[in-house]
């Protein structure tokens, strides 16, 4: 599989983890120094994204749209726009940048930052 693939399907992991709650298949993608920012502008390390991904996920239907995966070498930068269904129902839009470094050959994500419309 090439890098490329590979961060794709991470992309989708990532995506899927987020929707679920799934914080063991986000302790295994992200690495131990992650960072988070949040769309309110407050910076998480990983053990407070994964607090704050662990309650049941309040939207629904999370979704990514026009993913742009960039390789550079021993890093990559994923850009993504997300659509979702609020608790209300109405639908709910937003935007995300992650940031991958392969370490050890393998790919973690070091960084995230998301913005909500």
């Amino acid at each position: 599989m090439t890098d490329l693939e590979t961060l794709a399907r991470l992309n989708a992991d990532y995506i899927s983890s987020v929707q679920n709650s799934d914080t063991r298949r986000f302790g295994e993608i992200l690495s131990d120094d992650f960072l988070n920012t949040n769309p309110d502008g407050s910076l998480v390390d990983k053990a407070g994204f994964l607090e704050q991904i662990a309650p049941k996920a309040r939207i629904s239907n999370l979704a990514c749209h026009d993913v742009n995966i960039r390789v550079m070498g021993d890093f990559a930068i994923v850009h993504a726009r997300t659509s979702y269904t609020l608790p209300d129902g109405r639908p709910g839009n937003g935007r995300y940048t992650d940031i991958w470094a392969k370490r050890g050959g393998r790919w973690l994500c070091v960084a995230a930052q998301v913005a909500r419309n």
